[in-house]
């Protein structure tokens, strides 16, 4: 068991830098959609991975009824007295959060309440939570996250087909492990009027950053209130439609090294809504903090150059926690970068 180890919360607590953006006039209807039980799932999967980073998943087997069982939970969890939801706060960086989005200056027009799926690591939120929420709570997110662990592991095996790896286990293998470090995340976007906005952010105020996810993949699902935007490869970007019945897959920093390249971690933000709130629930599937993660051979052309450097998640994790949500956080990890700094 390790303990977490993340820089302190900032000392300026009364200074919140809200920001804003343009948002697209339409949604964007090009989004690959993927059925996981199409003939050419593998294939589809692998395009959408290297074109976009980023598709929806649709016939994926998740009982509907477990879905809006875990959402009405984290409703009525949310909507519970602030002074009851900051008893599993402030973040660990697990448990409860309210605008701050970790350490470095970033907030949002967001709550959240992140768990801790790694038995590795101690967190006394997640601790508490488990210990002190409804059973109805609990069972759900339990419940949720079993079905969000299989669904990971055919969705990378599927990947693994697609891109003619013998081994369907080389990408899975990862967050099968029983030290796997995976994370689940309920965020909340409560609606913003234009009474409740702060000073100069009237509209499209930004609920959670541009970003990147540091982990081989994360599966999202929301209700129906829009608000999730992501970066074509030309740097425009897009208005997804909401779907509550469907998954959004997003491959993530790890995959995009393992892959070497050849998948896009895709960036991606959510504006706030003005008049309805926003419900989403994350799985973030990552390998064990001692994992080694480099390009694969099995991916890699013959004679290809690796365009990184060789890492263990855990030392991906500590930079992540020392930088902002937009920065580009594989940038030291290129190759270019080590050889630059050893001359």
């Amino acid at each position: 068991m390790v303990a977490v180890s993340c820089p302190p919360p900032p000392t300026n607590n009364n200074v919140l830098l809200f920001q804003s953006c343009n948002k697209p006039a339409n949604f964007y209807e090009a989004i690959p959609v993927i059925g996981l039980s199409d003939p050419d799932a593998a294939s589809l999967i692998v395009r959408a991975s290297q074109d976009f980073g980023f598709f929806k998943l649709v016939n994926h087997g998740v009982p509907m009824e477990l879905i809006t069982t875990l959402e009405n939970e984290a409703v009525k969890y949310f909507g519970k007295p602030q002074s009851d939801k900051d008893r599993a706060g402030p973040p660990d960086p697990f448990g409860y959060g309210n605008k701050r989005i970790g350490w470095n200056g970033d907030v949002g027009w967001i709550e959240y309440l992140l768990l801790n799926l790694n038995p590795e690591i101690i967190s006394p939120n997640t601790q508490f939570i488990l210990n002190h929420y409804p059973h109805a709570f609990c069972s759900a997110v339990e419940k949720y996250v079993s079905e969000m662990r299989k669904l990971s592991y055919e969705v990378l095996e599927l990947m693994a087909d697609g891109l003619g790896i013998e081994e369907r286990n080389t990408f899975s293998r990862y967050l099968r492990d029983e030290k796997s470090d995976c994370l689940f995340r309920l965020n909340h976007y409560p609606p913003c009027s234009e009474v409740e906005a702060p000073l100069g952010c009237v509209k499209n105020l930004m609920g959670f950053g541009e970003h990147t996810d540091p982990q081989l993949i994360s599966l999202l699902r929301s209700n129906n209130t829009s608000g999730l935007q992501i970066c074509l490869r030309d740097g425009t970007w897009v208005s997804v439609p909401s779907d509550n019945t469907s998954f959004f897959i997003n491959i993530g920093d790890t995959l995009q090294v393992m892959t070497n390249g050849r998948f896009k971690s895709v960036k991606h933000r959510v504006l706030a809504d003005t008049s309805s709130s926003r419900v989403s629930m994350i799985y973030f599937g990552g390998p064990p903090l001692r994992e080694k993660i480099a390009p694969l051979g099995s991916v890699m052309e013959e004679e290809e150059e690796k365009l990184y450097k060789e890492f263990t998640w855990c030392e991906y994790k500590k930079a992540m926690y020392k930088s902002r949500l937009s920065d580009n956080r594989l940038a030291p990890f290129y190759k270019a970068a080590a050889q630059s700094d050893s001359e």
